[in-house]
């Protein structure tokens, strides 16, 4: 089964709500096997409510509505709906006395107007959701061997209606049970072009599958890399679990270290669970990162089992007297190699870690903007750096070089794996 989300109000449009009805929605059908192919926005106006209706239900056997069924004079959804069903509006004399009782249990702060009647009219033939934490109920209004349903746009509303009358509903209507689930694979420094290149012959055999079989998406998310979201609809977990275990390990080794977490795992998270496998702990040296490092690794919760802190050296004189940097220029190998040893001695970790660099709006040294030199201390070995150049204006290099420095430490200790 099929079904389109529409999400009625002009203040959609004009940016001053952000639409997470509709997002949430399209979650709650794929965990209950219903694909969404589309979703829709349109404004306060019954024309074109009636166009985007018409065109929905031509294209899908469900249309669940938001919005529009409050009490002022820009709530159309329910007229909408009435003139794409063909049939007139009737007041339910049981929801209008429902309503009338939420406002006398709301005491005297609160005097029911006759603009609220309207909230009482429901499409001929169609059934009403009861209402239990607002006054606006929802719809379930039949359209042949089709169905739209009408739903409040204010959230905690439209999420009770829809887990008790909707999905329930549209489960019964699609007869046969199924699951869609989403995983998603997380990269760094490779491209989106890189990356599909990378993937191009794995595509090209899933386009070719059938039912049962995981489809690729390409998710671009700035400073937090390319994302690989695989989706498969199966009869069951298990069964979707096994196909998207199956494919992850297929792309896996096309990708490689690429791949440094999946869904709701961060790099600093991914770098902790390496550390506590080790049982290190990490110190780090800042200097165009101003703390970023830092900052987001004390998010992780437990951090304070792996992480012993970080030193803000911005100052030339200050990475020179605290972390022993020699006399020259500080944007080099040798600078950040000499931070982040020295950050491992002062701070007394396993492992330092140190970030160097040119963030603008200037270039310094001689260095263009965009140079992040990335230094490791780690045990057994002499200090060394990596040097990277990074796209964007000061802030975006700031926060590239945050991550980017999380990674060189994220491959360096899977190279040298458990045994070190």
């Amino acid at each position: 089964m099929r079904a389109e989300v529409v999400a009625v109000g002009t203040e959609l449009l004009l940016g001053q709500i952000v639409d997470t009805n509709s997002a949430w929605i399209g979650e709650r059908l794929a965990l209950s096997g219903i694909d969404c192919h589309f979703q829709t926005r349109v404004g306060d106006n019954v024309a074109r409510i009636v166009t985007v209706l018409r065109v929905a239900l031509e294209r899908n056997e469900a249309v669940i509505v938001c919005g529009g069924l409050g009490p002022t004079q820009d709530d159309l959804t329910r007229e909408a709906i009435a003139l794409v069903m063909g049939v007139p509006l009737r007041r339910d004399a049981e929801v209008l006395a429902t309503i009338r009782d939420r406002f006398v249990s709301r005491g005297s702060n609160q005097t029911m107007t006759a603009n609220n009647e309207q909230q009482a009219d429901v499409p001929e033939g169609a059934s009403v959701i009861r209402q239990t934490l607002g006054t606006a109920p929802g719809l379930i209004c039949p359209v042949g061997n089709k169905v739209m349903y009408a739903l409040p746009g204010v959230p905690y509303e439209l999420y009770d209606m829809m887990e008790r009358a909707v999905l329930p509903d549209l489960r019964g209507r699609a007869g046969q049970a199924a699951v869609i689930r989403s995983r998603t694979l997380k990269t760094w420094g490779v491209s989106e072009s890189g990356l599909a290149e990378l993937v191009a012959g794995r595509v090209e055999v899933l386009e070719a599958g059938g039912p049962g079989v995981p489809t690729i998406a390409f998710l671009a998310s700035g400073i937090e890399g390319i994302k690989l979201r695989l989706t498969v609809k199966a009869a069951d977990e298990d069964a979707a679990n096994k196909a998207l275990d199956a494919e992850e390990a297929e792309l896996r080794a096309l990708i490689g270290e690429c791949v440094f977490g999946v869904d709701e795992e961060t790099m600093e998270g991914v770098i902790g669970r390496l550390f506590l496998e080790r049982g290190w702990n990490l110190g780090v040296a800042e200097s165009l990162t101003g703390g970023l490092v830092a900052s987001r690794i004390v998010g992780v919760p437990g951090a304070s089992e792996w992480f012993r802190g970080g030193i803000v050296a911005y100052d030339v004189g200050v990475k020179m007297a605290i972390l022993g940097v020699a006399d020259g220029p500080v944007v080099s190998r040798e600078a950040a190699a000499a931070m982040a040893e020295g950050a491992r001695q002062v701070l007394g970790a396993d492992v330092g870690l140190s970030t160097t660099g040119v963030a603008g709006p200037t270039e310094q040294e001689g260095r263009p903007i965009g140079t992040v030199v990335v230094g490791l201390a780690l045990p057994g070995s002499a200090p060394d750096a990596v040097e990277l150049r990074l796209p964007g204006d000061r802030e975006r290099v700031r926060q590239l070089a945050t991550i980017s420095a999380m990674n060189v430490l994220r491959r360096r200790l899977l190279e040298i794996g458990l045994g070190a």
